[in-house]
This record gives C-alpha cells, sequence and structure tokens, in this order.
C-alpha cells in the first residue's frame, strides 16, 4: 500500500466547491502501479537489470540480448520498505550485485547508522550487499555495506561507515578492510585494469581525490590542496584521473537571503605521481555554479580524448565537450532545453540523455530520448510523441533502454535501436488488472503570467465532459527544483502526486499542478 504523500512538499488549495461527480475508481487502485528505476546495463553490453515496485514489493528484473526478454531475478513478496539501489554487473556475467536496504534518495539526514525500517521488524535492518546467480538460484549476502564496485577482475569494494571493504563475490569469505584512510571515503572508481582504486577522501571543509593500489604502497592523492575534489573518472589507458574541483569550505559566512556563485572546475590528474593541471574553470557567476541536476556535473571522459560535461552557462543545463589537454568547450546540446540522465556509448563517441524538448506540442512537460557525439553535431531525436523516457543506459552497441511511461502507462523498463526503431516494452502486462489507467485524464500544458510579469508553467487536469461548475484544486509540489509532467513521473514520490491527481480529476476536481518559476 503506497503513502500518497509526506507531510511536507505539497499544498492543496480547495476552490469553488459546488457540483460533486461520482467515483471512477478508489484511491488504492489508482496507487496501485508498479514504477520501475535503477536501471542498469553490464559493462561489456548484451544485459540490462532494473528494479520493479509492485505494491510495495521490490524486486530485481533482468533481460539479455539478442531477445532482452525480461524475467524476475529475485522473489522479495513483502511490502517491508526495503529499498534496492545500485544495480552492478560482474564482469563474467555470472552475477549481479545490488545494494539491499537504506534509504539513498532521502531529503534529510538518517538516524545515524539507524537503517528505514518502516514495518517495524524485531530485528533491526541493515543496508547489505547481495549478489544473485544471473543462470538461476537464490540471491546470497555478501555483507553488510553500501556503494558496491566492481573492477574487471572482479573484485568487489565497498563502503562500511565510510572505509573501503572487500568480500568475495560468493558471499562465503570474511569482509575485510581493504585499506584505511582518515577522510570519509565514497564514489569508488576501478581502474580500467583493474588493480588500482580511485576514491574520495571527504575531510569535512575539503577532500581528496584517493588512489589506492595495493597494501604494500602508500596512498596517492592527486594534486592535494585545501579544495574539495570529486567525481572522478578514469582515462581508458588508466594513465590519468579527470576530477571536479571546488573551493573549500570556510572563509566569510554565505549571505543566507542572497545568492551566490558556486563555482568549480575540471582537472586532469597523472595517476602515477598525482599532478594535475586545470582543463577548465567556470565562470565566477550564478550561471557558472555547480549544476544541481540529475548526475550534477555528469562528467565523462568519452573517446577521442574528450572530456564531456554538464554546465548551466547558457541558464540551462547543457552538456559541453572539452580537450583533456584544455581549450574551449563546446556547446554539443543547444537549445531552449535541460538535458538531464546522460549516459554514454559503448565505444565512448556518443552520448545519449534525456531532455524537455521534442517536435510534438508539451514537450517541455515531458522527456524524450536523443544522442550526440561528443565530437559535436546536430542531436538527433531517438524517441518522440505523448509519451515520456527518461534514464537512459547503453544497453549494447545499437540499443538503449530506458524507463517509459505515459498519461496511463505508469513506469516501465523499455528498449529502442539507437536511431529510434523497433521500440517494445519488456514487461507487456505492466500493471494490475484493476489499475484504472485507461480512465485518466490527459493533463493539458498551461502558462499564465505571475503579477511580476514572469510565466509561470503548469499541468491541468480538466476531465472532459464534466458537469461544471466544479471544485477546483491547485497542487503545489515540493521542490523548488522539481518540475511535475505530463504524465508519471521518473521520482516515485512525485507519481504518487500524479496518481493522486488523477483520482480528484476523475472525481470532480478541476486540478491545477503547478510548477515552480
Amino acid at each position: 500500500m503506497r503513502i500518497a504523500f509526506a507531510a511536507a512538499g505539497f499544498a492543496l488549495a480547495f476552490c469553488c466547491l459546488t457540483g460533486r461527480a461520482e467515483a471512477q475508481f478508489t484511491m488504492e487502485q489508482a496507487l496501485d502501479y508498479p514504477f520501475a528505476n535503477e536501471l542498469a546495463a553490464a559493462q561489456d553490453g548484451g544485459r540490462i537489470a532494473w528494479v520493479r515496485n509492485l505494491g510495495g514489493a521490490r524486486n530485481v528484473w533482468v533481460a539479455e540480448a539478442p531477445s532482452y526478454k525480461a524475467r524476475q531475478a529475485t522473489d522479495y513478496p513483502d511490502d517491508d520498505g526495503q529499498e534496492i539501489t545500485q544495480l552492478t554487473f560482474s564482469p563474467d556475467g555470472r552475477y549481479l550485485v545490488y545494494v539491499r536496504g537504506g534509504d539513498h534518495d532521502a531529503n534529510w539526514p538518517a538516524e545515524g547508522d539507524i537503517a528505514p525500517d518502516p514495518n517495524a521488524s524485531p530485528e533491526e535492518r541493515k543496508v547489505t550487499i547481495w549478489s544473485v546467480p544471473l543462470k538461476g538460484g537464490a540471491p546470497v549476502r555478501i555483507a553488510e555495506g553500501d556503494e558496491p564496485a566492481l573492477s574487471n577482475a572482479g573484485r568487489l569494494a565497498f563502503v562500511v561507515k565510510d572505509q573501503v571493504w572487500t568480500a568475495p563475490l560468493s558471499g562465503k569469505g570474511k569482509p575485510e578492510l581493504l585499506f584505511f584512510d582518515r577522510g570519509k571515503d565514497h564514489d569508488l572508481k576501478w581502474s580500467p585494469d583493474g588493480k588500482r582504486l580511485a576514491f574520495v577522501s571527504d575531510r569535512k571543509d575539503h577532500s581528496f581525490i584517493g588512489v589506492f593500489t595495493d597494501k604494500n604502497s602508500p596512498l596517492l592523492f592527486l594534486a592535494p590542496s585545501t579544495h574539495r575534489d570529486f567525481s572522478p573518472r578514469w582515462s581508458a589507458d588508466g594513465a590519468r584521473i579527470a576530477f571536479v574541483r571546488q573551493p573549500g569550505i570556510g572563509g566569510a559566512p554565505v549571505p543566507i537571503l542572497k545568492q551566490t556563485p558556486n563555482p568549480w572546475s575540471i582537472w586532469v590528474a597523472n595517476a602515477k605521481d598525482g599532478s594535475a593541471h586545470l582543463v577548465w574553470k567556470s565562470p565566477n557567476t550564478l550561471l557558472g555554479s555547480l549544476p544541481e541536476t540529475a548526475g550534477g556535473p555528469n562528467l565523462f571522459w568519452a573517446a577521442g580524448e574528450r572530456l564531456v560535461f554538464l554546465a548551466d552557462l547558457d541558464n540551462w543545463p547543457h552538456l559541453y565537450s572539452v580537450s583533456s589537454g584544455g581549450g574551449k568547450p563546446e556547446l554539443l546540446t543547444p537549445g531552449a532545453y535541460m538535458v538531464e540522465h546522460v549516459a554514454e556509448s559503448r565505444d565512448g563517441r556518443t552520448l545519449v540523455f534525456d531532455a524537455n524538448t521534442g517536435s510534438a506540442s508539451g514537450d517541455f512537460d515531458r522527456r524524450h530520448l536523443f544522442r550526440v557525439s561528443v565530437d559535436g553535431g546536430r542531436p538527433a531525436a531517438i524517441t518522440a510523441g505523448d509519451g515520456l523516457e527518461w534514464a537512459p543506459v547503453a544497453a549494447d552497441a545499437g540499443h538503449v533502454a530506458y524507463i517509459a511511461a505515459g498519461v496511463s502507462h505508469p513506469p516501465g523498463a523499455a528498449i529502442v535501436d539507437l536511431d529510434g526503431k523497433e521500440r517494445r516494452d519488456l514487461i507487456a502486462a505492466d500493471a494490475p488488472a484493476d489499475f484504472p489507467g485507461a480512465q485518466f485524464t490527459a493533463p493539458k500544458p498551461v502558462s499564465f503570467k505571475a503579477a511580476d510579469g514572469v510565466t509561470a508553467h503548469g499541468q491541468l487536469f480538466d476531465r472532459a465532459g464534466a458537469a461544471t461548475p466544479r471544485p477546483g484544486v491547485i497542487f503545489v509540489h515540493g521542490g523548488p527544483p522539481r518540475q511535475m509532467l505530463l504524465g508519471w513521473h521518473y521520482m516515485d514520490y512525485y507519481s504518487n502526486a500524479y496518481a493522486v491527481n488523477q483520482y480528484l480529476a476523475a472525481h470532480g476536481f478541476v486540478v491545477l499542478s503547478v510548477n515552480y518559476r
């Protein structure tokens, strides 16, 4: 059973309370939708996995080339609030590693080291790492931990209480500390040959990029300073590491009621001696601030010695490409739209992303998939129409997997050729038999001027043929960075909100969902 809303982050305003309409479906039916997320692909291609939440029970599903026929890989039957995240394939294709438990999308700090337990279990819930054999079999608990990273050699590293540990994939060996570091370690990235591990060492007001080689070699820190360094990305030859740098925390207090720039830069370091050089530096302006959209800077080390990143330099989150040696970055995605979820192709020459643009009316409030070369050129549409598509991953050299939704179609895994052909859902019957999606009304994109002249946007749920006058509801979602869409949302919380708005529209209300300015 889903909970419609949290206590904060939304508001309902009622007006014109006249008229009444008979219910077409119940709130329980409206909220009983499947939700797919956490889509992931194997490093060598040909295998994808995702998490499907149906009735509160979360399970892992997988599909393999060439048919990409979906099948369930785990069997957790209960609505116990234990999320499944961070799906990772082993390099030999035998196992899928995942994390069970925790609250990885929380907007508030956790209660110390206590994991969420909405079912009031008599045993304390833990955040744990599991593996499931892809050829069939029961999942195996590997260890307590989070943030799993698998090397090309099949070596597993993960985080326990801010330190890096390792354990066998079989779950039969005893976990052990991989190395000691004085900081709080996260963001683990193995080198291409699987012999070295880059990580972020957080020291409160500053952070380092560290590199672990073995227990007989000292940790290497890349161009250590009082800055905050993060997002390490290895070059294909394993000789260099690109990373993002921001000023350290400290100095004069930042004014609370005044917007101030949050500058950042991209550096490349020698992975043997730690020396580094500046590749690109943002302007010290509000538009030059570190992006806050999905994936933040979205740093990729692409083919042709190109570094690709996301920035808001023209007031839109767009992709840019720059030489790893430095120089002027090239804008890859020009236009009045935002780039959100980004993935790299198998050969590193193409980026696939979703954006709120397209050829259909109202695409400003949708998401569609596009591709663009890291060398530049005009982006090409992969999907189009009145549906929504997001979170792409490169399934193999010629296919893109993604999450698809629509007005009545809840979020589910889908796949399409890189040129947009042969598009299909991976689970045909993606909702319970009594799910009322066919009775949903198509929301309409609307805009209106505020008193100061700024244009505000929203979606209007107005059931055709209904009697007037009717009661009205103004829905204001949490945010402000979020955007409600003309259909289901890529965040579970906002999909709940969408289902509730559909319920209200079916019960005689006109609903105006308003996005922030």
